[in-house]
């Protein structure tokens, strides 16, 4: 059996990791886009994730299938 197909997704941010460093998986037409950065905000049912390059990434809640706070760089 491969070990992957016991691996569980799980959304572990909340708005109260607004300011700290997030990565987050989220469903697209077509598959899944990973963004790694600052979590800005988080009103609406849309989180804005802030990337080293300085572009912002807004992400449905609704689209999230994983996310956790990860240490600064």
């Amino acid at each position: 059996m491969s070990p992957h197909l016991g691996a569980r997704l799980v959304v572990a941010v909340t708005p109260q990791d607004v300011g700290r460093r997030v990565t987050t998986r989220r469903r697209v037409p077509g598959g899944f886009r990973d963004a790694v950065g600052v979590l800005e905000s988080w009103d609406g049912g849309v989180l804005v994730v802030r990337r080293r390059d300085g572009t912002a990434v807004e992400i449905p809640e609704e689209t999230l299938v994983a996310a956790k706070v990860v240490p600064s760089r």
